[in-house]
């Protein structure tokens, strides 16, 4: 799991402004209105050959009663709770008030390294200003200007300097695929996973895990080996529905990143939501095995038509993701569960499949002549050749003319056809056109 950095302090410091220059996009609001962010936003930074979560927190009020307010403070300190390094950002602008001591004295509860960020220093008087903020009791202050970028890069040294080890670097080296299972709070993902773990077919021991406040498990299964990365490890905190949906999405990005096959859980009373194709958005971007399991199948009215009525609803929503396979269990009564595995290992090898190359250039000159390639600025457009260049997960390589013309419609008819062909069942596949004249 990346190690996780919050930016934390009083409303209108620059929280915002420095979470997107160190993102690089302008992904949260940036505005002189208190309270625009309400919601924790997060990215990913790569700094000094270090990766690391990156999280721009509400402004922090102590006191106050607003339900709103209160809202947002609960959020910070859960921020805090989940993150190894703290940035506490200040402003020389407005000087040393209560509020910032307010957030030093919250801070001082927390054994975590804490770096003071004095912002808005865009002068050399500004800068020597921020020297009134060691009353705050802090051993030293980086001084920063996070509209024009002026010591981000000295504050980048500095936060990773502070990181924990990588935690990835100190796990053991294995072939054993790695399965995540995600999903939404409360799909069953314990359920799933205590059920697995306890069935009379498999052997169970624990390592190290990657994920906080869990153990991920060696699960040896009809003898096959598998490890389970967990992602159902949370702090159980009613006041903070809001940060345990917004870290358990932060988890399961992390596990997607881990894992060999993700396995998405929905709730089959609940449906399937926008947050369960965000993260299978993101097991795409990264190649991995997915599979969509349809938890809690015991419960709900059937008949003969909802299976397929339910994958078809899920199939409307990711049009371009049918590739995916679809399941129903019951993870409290086990009903098939063990399906799960077996479709896992289908996926595995499917990842791994390679085609060669006399067979696929025959199936392009197949697919060439159901639809040729079109004319585009006057140009015939001419596909020499393709390759499978990597399994494992599947590449493809195609040498032509004009690679930058071919439309993303052609682009979508040739991975249709590949899939129709060759099938790649749970397994995105990746296209890539070269110049070739």
């Amino acid at each position: 799991m990346f190690p996780i950095v919050s930016i934390v302090g009083r409303p209108n410091v620059g929280k915002s402004t420095l979470f997107n220059r160190l993102i690089g996009q302008r992904k949260a609001i940036v505005h002189d209105s208190y309270g625009v962010t309400r919601d924790r936003h997060y990215g990913e930074v790569f700094w000094n050959g270090r990766d690391f979560h990156i999280i721009d927190t509400g402004g922090y009020i102590p006191d106050d009663p607003d339900l709103m307010v209160s809202g947002v403070r609960e959020q910070v300190r859960y921020a805090i709770e989940e993150s190894d390094v703290i940035i506490f950002m200040v402003d020389v602008e407005v000087g040393l008030n209560e509020l910032d001591r307010s957030v030093a004295n919250m801070l001082r509860k927390y054994d975590k390294p804490v770096v003071l960020v004095a912002n808005k220093a865009d002068n050399a008087t500004k800068a020597l200003n921020a020297s009134e903020f060691y009353e705050l009791g802090m051993d030293e202050i980086m001084v920063i200007s996070s509209i024009s970028g002026t010591g981000t890069g000295d504050l980048l040294d500095k936060v990773v300097d502070l990181l924990p080890e990588d935690k990835n670097s100190e796990e053991e080296v294995t072939d054993t695929p790695r399965l995540a299972i995600i999903g939404r709070p409360n799909v069953g993902k314990s359920s799933l996973v205590n059920t697995l773990l306890r069935d009379k077919r498999s052997i169970v021991s624990e390592i190290a895990g990657t994920t906080r406040d869990s153990i991920n498990s060696k699960l040896k299964y009809d003898n096959r080996e598998y490890i389970l990365v967990d992602t159902a490890g949370l702090r159980k905190r009613t006041k903070v529905k809001e940060g345990i949906e917004f870290y358990s999405t932060l988890r399961s990005f992390n596990a997607i990143r881990e894992c060999d096959v993700a396995i998405l859980l929905i709730d089959a009373t609940q449906g399937f939501e926008s947050q369960d194709i965000k993260v299978l958005r993101e097991a795409e971007k990264f190649n991995k095995g997915i599979i969509i399991v349809i938890n809690k199948w015991d419960i709900v009215e059937k008949d003969h038509k909802l299976f397929k009525d339910y994958v078809e609803a899920i199939y409307a929503r990711i049009p371009n993701m049918k590739y995916i396979p679809v399941i129903s269990i019951s993870a409290l009564t086990g009903q098939r569960v063990h399906k799960i595995i077996d479709l896992v290992d289908h996926v595995l090898e499917e990842r791994k499949k390679s085609i060669p190359t006399g067979k696929f250039n025959k199936f392009l000159e197949r697919i060439l002549e159901e639809r040729p390639l079109p004319y585009k600025r006057g140009h015939q457009l001419k596909l020499k050749y393709g390759t499978q260049v990597k399994a494992n997960p599947p590449v493809f390589a195609f040498f032509m003319n004009r690679p930058r013309d071919i439309p993303a419609n052609y682009r979508k008819y040739i991975e249709s056809k590949i899939r129709g062909a060759f099938s790649f069942e749970g397994v995105p596949i990746t296209l890539t056109f070269k110049e070739k004249s």
